[in-house]
């Protein structure tokens, strides 16, 4: 991957990165469609940007990336490039589009461990340009976020997030619940880090902070992509459930299940999982709702889940739990050493 980068002038230290996504758009007068903007031009579309005290570097991907498109190799490239420019900058904002936006959140937060400096995602529903955009407001207000310090000189916010409709939210916490409004994002489990009124408002109990402000962070940039994901439904078929259970491609399959964890009590759906489960999958239970955690003790359906060896996925987004098993898997080959950190809470994506 290449990237055009645009110093800008002054005392400054925010890297914005544009990889695409509606934020970076502008309607062709000609052609009537969007395209995108060169973002060495961002304070012409953004002038509200040149008022922050800061140098504000702008570096955009060379191939404009649809959010549709993101891949794995998306989210090494970014976590190269903030590992290259770690040193030059106090944060990173990260323009990206709003259909995978939680996925990359996500996995971002468990590429780059012990972080002390912010990474904010934000962009829009409506491009910059537009009349009614909200992409100027979630722009300058993750920029701000990005450059903020405490008394001591540290961030405030040292975590992968995501801003978007005036809250900022962990990323690995997220999820998309609108096409349409501009408070797209939700994080159901957990509150937010800080909310933007007049004044920007920080929940500082509720951020995490580095043990050692002066520690370089860790960059984890292999990831085995051996996932599956099965969402529970009335009606599934056995041989649906068997493809993506026992499929001699996938190393570990998601459960999307019922409320607090429940699925098909009957005896073939139970079969099909001790199988999964014999044939070495790891096999990991969220729920389906945008709120609330998995307790496979609360009814029998669950109980024979955990029983068979299921892992609890606890309060953790399905997007949490697929970049967490990506990561995870990528650190080892040894099943038992991911299912035991699995159940450990290494980035603030599960409550427990």
């Amino acid at each position: 991957m290449k990237y055009v980068f645009n110093p800008g002038k002054g005392k400054s230290s925010i890297l914005l990165i544009y990889t695409g996504g509606t934020i970076g758009m502008k309607i062709d007068p000609a052609e009537q469609t969007l395209k995108p903007f060169v973002f060495s031009q961002i304070l012409e579309e953004v002038p509200e940007l040149g008022k922050f005290a800061c140098r504000i570097d702008s570096c955009t991907f060379d191939r404009i990336i649809d959010s549709a498109d993101v891949e794995p190799a998306t989210w090494k490239s970014l976590t190269e490039l903030i590992e290259e420019k770690y040193d030059m900058y106090d944060g990173f904002v990260i323009l990206h589009g709003t259909d995978t936006m939680a996925y990359s959140a996500s996995a971002l937060s468990f590429m780059t461990e012990g972080l002390t400096k912010p990474v904010i995602f934000t962009g829009s529903q409506l491009p910059v340009g537009a009349a009614r955009t909200d992409g100027k407001e979630n722009l300058v207000s993750a920029v701000e976020i990005a450059a903020a310090k405490d008394g001591a000189g540290h961030a405030l916010v040292p975590e992968v997030c995501i801003y978007f409709g005036n809250s900022l939210m962990r990323g690995n916490r997220t999820t998309k619940v609108s096409s349409e409004s501009f408070r797209a994002f939700r994080s159901g489990n957990f509150p937010p880090l800080a909310e933007a009124g007049i004044n920007i408002r920080y929940d500082r109990n509720m951020i995490i902070r580095p043990a050692d402000w002066n520690a370089r962070p860790l960059f984890h940039k292999r990831l085995d992509t051996r996932v599956s994901i099965l969402k529970i439904h009335p009606g599934i078929t056995p041989q649906v459930v068997k493809n993506i259970v026992c499929g001699p491609e996938t190393r570990a399959v998601i459960i999307e299940t019922y409320g607090s964890g429940n699925a098909p009590s009957r005896e073939w759906f139970i079969d099909l999982v001790r199988e999964g489960i014999r044939m070495g999958k790891l096999i990991v239970n969220v729920t389906q709702c945008l709120a609330g955690t998995v307790d496979m003790n609360l009814y029998a359906t669950g109980k024979k889940l955990k029983d068979a060896g299921v892992l609890d996925g606890y309060d953790c987004t399905t997007e949490g739990a697929l970049a967490k098993l990506f990561h995870l898997l990528g650190q080892s080959e040894d099943n038992g050493f991911v299912a035991r950190e699995f159940d450990k809470n290494l980035r603030g994506e599960i409550t427990k």
